[in-house]
């Protein structure tokens, strides 16, 4: 913009001001004569002008400065060469931009090259902007992330104001695009890195607002670095590193000004509102397409054009320009482009995963062999059992690899107080939660293995109920500030003990002292342990003693799963990381129970704490399967956010494998996504790990269910109501599947059955939906008269209304419930395109509209 146009926009707009808000548009009418541009730009700083939290009037000088300045003198750009700053020595000129010129340099006390940018006077005479500059450098030079450029030091030398960064060589990607486009894995592998250096910087609360490929830097040891990186909100400049083509238009957003560049700006910022993650987010996304198509994602012929293309147009499809590229890459995109920032990827972080999954691929099928082969290969095999047999089997264990499945036993607290039991349930626990670990063993779940506490059952006996090769039991005793563990290896077979160890450690060292423990047995059973898991058991931090204890109440009191109980573990979890902020096991404990606490609380009150508390773990420990399955259950059920949700549960089951909690997410979610093969197949494994409980067989009944497999769910609830006749669950899912077998009466009958158990909303709303089938609209309104009443009080998710009125045929009412939990983000909707309860909505357009807005394939 030239101060000429400045000039025009400032008297005009003025002009405005001093014509009531209604004459307003016949004047710009006439003032503008079709100057649309001119127009558009009247338009926002009127729109500015009239919200007072926009703080206009200083935002209005800021860009009048800024646009009226005097462009840098050419005769001067380099005149500095061979001058000192400091301790720095400028020695040749890099380029210039409106933030000012850059110098190669020498650090001449460390002695190394460095870049040293000059800021222009009009930026280092404003006392404001400066303090601003230097807080936000700092905020910057303390990220300290390998995909961000470094700032190592800023300061102020007879007069001039400079700014100290790393040295990089090589190009812009600008520069690598004016070739043409490039390679798709290539684009992806530089918008990892690109996403990565952004999550680093949102984690502090600093956002780019001016993303675009000249602010991108490709250096020649293949690493991407992102440039100006919060900068940018100083002021109103767009790039320092080079000079774009495009024009470049000043926005309003708080707490200052900022700039952004045509054709990568956000919906948000061409409308002056905040801008924060989800808009550095959406220019990304513009960076991608450019990056993979060759072209830009928005493009008119003015910048009124191109601003109005990013406001309502999707980008062309890739297929136009020629390029051929996954369609899960195309999802990622598109997901970047929504113009509704709720709609996009809600953090870098889950973005960088969408694309290093995308990287990885599906992984290879392998070829048939020939016969041959197979037998060359079968006989190499032999021999190497033959030789492995020989050299380790000993009459008095297992052979290597004869190990597959394991048991831990509830360990005997040996303290002398009862009260300690708590204590050795929970340590009982977290030996299991190590070993779990290891990808070579089965290990089985706390909650199966707790059934034993206190059983006088022969071991055998038991060994065959879990189906398991090899038990651990043992005792624990805690004195003090230290504790003790003995632990013994059980043959299956015979009951009888081979290996008894005594372990005994500081509090404080307890995660080191449970390491040490599967470490030992590991090796006692000769089972294989990959140099990562032996990495992630070997990195155990000291934790405060009290904190620790805590976070075991905490666990403690989660088993239950009772609402009161919850909201104990809440405060026990609280605690713990008011005394440790440090143990990322608390936030983790926290997730969960408001994870599980999701029925009783709105989702905007559970799932955005426990969000907030799976991130704050994993900032603590990238490596806890607990803390990725935590915000992997978020992402479903809250954000809708499939991809990420998936890679999350992968991450976990990777992490850890005997991780039973993580299977029985995951299971959840395919079924959401109509995978219903993978779905029973996810749900069998979380059996086999947890093998007991009637909630794991009962979820097989209902993964069936889903499947439209009904008579196969009514043998599974059947089977289940065997082993716990007053487990209100299976009354409710027989009760359901009865009900879509339109057998009524004992429809009814197992759902009056959960409803005298437990009398909540959700059985009452299932009974209600039978009475709808089966034609009682009485008492189907009935139960949404106790339910509308009961909601005066408590919570009631609307999703049970909007069941009872598709049971009933009131298609106006279902969806009026529907898209009151759409605005909550009701877990419920996750199995929207499954849910057999709204099978008779699927064929609505409103229906499809919904899917599409949840985002379900």
């Amino acid at each position: 913009m030239t101060p000429e146009r400045w000039g025009q926009i400032e008297k005009v707009f003025h002009s405005a001001l001093e014509r009531a808000p209604r004459q307003r548009a016949a004047f710009l009418d006439e003032a503008c004569a079709g100057d649309e541009e001119l127009r558009h730009d009247l338009e926002t700083l009127l729109a500015a002008h009239e919200r007072p939290e926009s703080r206009f009037e200083a935002m209005f000088e800021a860009i009048k400065a800024e646009v009226t300045a005097e462009p840098l003198d050419e005769d001067k750009i380099g005149s500095m060469a061979g001058t000192t700053l400091g301790r720095y020595r400028l020695l040749s000129p890099l380029g210039a931009g409106g933030m000012g010129e850059v110098y190669h340099a020498l650090d001449t006390r460390l002695d190394r090259e460095v870049a040293v940018k000059i800021l222009p006077a009009r930026l280092a005479e404003n006392p404001d902007a400066m303090q601003r500059f230097e807080r936000e450098a700092k905020a910057v030079a303390a990220l300290s992330h390998p995909n961000i450029l470094s700032i190592h030091d800023f300061g102020n030398e007879q007069g001039v104001s400079y700014a100290v960064m790393e040295l990089l060589k090589g190009e812009t990607l600008r520069s690598r695009l004016s070739n043409g486009a490039l390679p798709w894995r290539k684009a992806v592998g530089i918008g990892v890195e690109i996403a990565e250096g952004l999550a680093a910087a949102h984690a502090k609360g600093i956002t780019h607002r001016d993303l675009k490929p000249e602010n991108i830097f490709l250096t020649s040891d293949g690493r991407t670095k992102i440039l100006d990186f919060g900068l940018a909100r100083v002021n109103a400049a767009s790039s320092d590193e080079s000079i774009t083509s495009a024009p470049t238009v000043p926005r309003i957003t708080e707490p200052g000004l900022v700039m952004g560049t045509i054709g990568y700006m956000s919906p948000e910022q061409l409308r002056g509102e905040k801008a924060d993650a989800p808009s550095d987010i959406f220019s990304f996304g513009c960076v991608l397409y450019e990056m993979i198509s060759g072209q830009r994602a928005f493009r008119g012929k003015t910048p009124m054009e191109t601003n109005a293309a990013i406001l309502r147009d999707d980008p062309p499809e890739l297929a136009d320009s020629g390029k051929h590229t996954p369609a899960e890459l195309e999802r990622v995109m598109t997901r970047c482009l929504e113009k509704n920032p709720a709609e996009r990827f809600q953090s870098a972080r889950d973005l960088a995963f969408a694309l290093k999954e995308i990287s990885i691929g599906p992984k290879p099928i392998p070829l048939p062999t020939s016969l041959r082969s197979w037998s060359v290969a079968t006989l190499a095999l032999l021999l190497l059992g033959t030789v492995l047999y020989l050299l380790f089997w000993r009459p008095d264990r297992s052979g290597p690899g004869s190990i597959k499945a394991l048991a831990v036993l509830p360990f005997e607290n040996q303290s002398g107080n009862p009260a300690e039991d708590y204590f050795a349930e929970e340590m009982t626990g977290e030996l299991i939660s190590n070993l779990g670990v290891i990808k070579a063993l089965r290990v089985i779940s706390r909650e199966s293995v707790m059934q034993f506490k206190g059983t006088n059952k022969p071991l055998p006996e038991i060994a065959r109920e879990l189906k398991v090769d090899m038990l651990v039991r043992g005792s624990v005793q805690r004195f003090g500030e230290s504790v003790r563990i003995k632990a013994s290896l059980v043959h299956a077979a015979n009951g009888q003990n081979f290996w008894d160890k005594n372990f005994e450690r500081n509090l404080r060292d307890i995660l080191a002292l449970q390491s040490q423990i599967v470490l030992a047995i590991a090796q006692e059973i000769r089972i294989k342990i990959t140099p990562q898991e032996q990495a992630r058991l070997a990195s155990t931090p000291a934790v405060d003693s009290k904190a620790y204890q805590l976070y075991l109440q905490g666990r403690s009191y989660l088993e239950t799963r009772m609402p009161e109980d919850i909201k104990k573990g809440i405060e026990c979890f609280k605690k713990a990381i008011a005394n440790d902020p440090s143990l990322a096991l608390a936030y983790v404990g926290l997730a969960n129970a408001y994870i599980l606490g999701e029925g009783t609380l709105a989702p905007d009150d559970s799932m955005l704490i426990a969000k907030g508390r799976a991130l704050e773990a994993l900032e603590r420990d990238d490596t806890l399967a607990e803390a990725h399955a935590s915000l992997a259950a978020v992402k479903m059920l809250y954000e809708w956010n499939w991809l990420a949700a998936e890679s999350e549960f992968k991450r976990a089951i990777d992490l850890k494998p005997s991780y039973e909690t993580a299977h029985h997410w995951y299971a959840q979610y395919l079924t959401a996504m109509g995978r219903h093969e993978e779905a029973i197949a996810e749900i069998k494994r979380a059996l086999e790990l947890n093998p007991l409980p009637v909630i794991i067989h009962r979820d097989v009944g209902w993964h069936y269910y889903y499947a439209g497999k009904y008579d196969l769910a009514i043998a599974q609830c059947l089977k289940t109501r065997d082993l716990n006749p007053d487990y209100v669950p299976t009354h409710r899912l027989l009760g359901l599947v009865y009900a879509k077998k339109k057998m009524f009466a004992d429809a009814i009958s197992e759902l009056d059955k959960a409803v005298t158990l437990k009398n909540n909303s959700h059985n009452r709303a299932m009974l209600g939906y039978a009475y709808a089938l089966s034609g009682q609209r009485d008492k189907a309104q009935q139960i949404l008269d106790e339910l509308d009443e009961i909601a005066k009080q408590s919570y009631v998710s609307p999703d049970l209304f909007a069941v009872i009125y598709s049971g009933m045929g009131d298609k106006d009412q279902a969806f009026d419930w529907l898209e009151k939990s759409f605005l909550e983000h009701s877990g419920f909707l996750v199995y929207l395109k499954v849910h057999p309860t709204l099978e008779s909505l699927r064929s609505e357009p409103r229906f499809q509209d919904l899917a599409r807005r949840i985002g379900l394939p």
